[in-house]
């Protein structure tokens, strides 16, 4: 029994503008399959076997709060002139530099059109075959709870786990990390940001609910009625979303 991350679930009032600031942001092609929803993925992304992950943004009536996301993608760069010039064409298309205490650091800290906070990252080696997304981040309280829970969640593998932060990758080593990260203080408001993941062929999807219930996960409302996906909630309290695979 496997379950993968397939998408960065990203709400927004306006999901065509955001969609499209992200599909040019990342360069990959935007989509929208119905009202309400608009996604930016590789040419050839298949969520059904999924290598890395691709950006779903999902229009809601309510608009960002001043709080900090909990979850938020980092960006790969090649070189320190690549940083520049992408921070340069993000500005372009709408991103605003975002102060959230971060000091003198050698990455950028960057807010999409209506205020989601991500960051262009200086040129690291780990990061030289992710692809343009470097990193999905979660800020966590306990980084070894998250190791725990995630670690058997999905089909990644757990590379490192310490008292400040947790990483997982595919165990192909393909696409980006997920990264757990402690930060001072807990989940406050519902996440803009989460994971979507994706049972495997073959696998069923409701077993795979039951084991991450098992394993600590929580049943959420937010509303949903009657849909093919099922909402729960990690021990942290952070969203996330199993999805059907018809």
């Amino acid at each position: 029994m496997t379950l993968r991350p397939v998408l960065v679930n990203i709400k927004a009032l306006d999901d065509a503008k955001i969609g499209r600031f992200w599909a040019d942001a990342l360069g990959w092609d935007v989509s929208s399959p119905e009202p309400g929803a608009t996604a930016a993925k590789p040419a050839d992304f298949d969520w059904r076997d999924p290598v890395g992950v691709c950006v779903d943004v999902i229009a809601v009536p309510e608009p960002k709060t001043l709080t900090k996301n909990r979850v938020h993608i980092d960006l790969a760069t090649t070189s320190a002139a690549h940083q520049a010039e992408l921070v340069r064409r993000l500005k372009g298309l709408g991103a605003t530099p975002v102060d959230i205490g971060q000091g003198d650091v050698p990455w950028t800290v960057l807010a999409d059109p209506e205020g989601n906070e991500f960051c262009v990252l200086e040129p690291r080696e780990v990061y030289r075959d992710t692809g343009p997304i470097a990193a999905v981040v979660v800020d966590c309280e306990d980084p070894r709870v998250m190791a725990r829970f995630w670690g058997e969640a999905v089909d990644w593998t757990l590379l490192e786990v310490t008292d400040d932060h947790a990483v997982l990758r595919d165990a192909r080593g393909v696409g980006p990390y997920l990264e757990f990260l402690r930060v001072p203080g807990g989940k406050t408001v519902p996440d803009r940001v989460h994971l979507d993941l994706v049972p495997d062929p073959g696998d069923d999807k409701a077993a795979e609910v039951a084991r991450l219930r098992a394993l600590g996960a929580a049943d959420l409302d937010v509303g949903q009625g009657e849909v093919p996906w099922t909402p729960l909630t990690d021990p942290e309290g952070h969203e996330f979303c199993v999805l059907a695979r018809s």
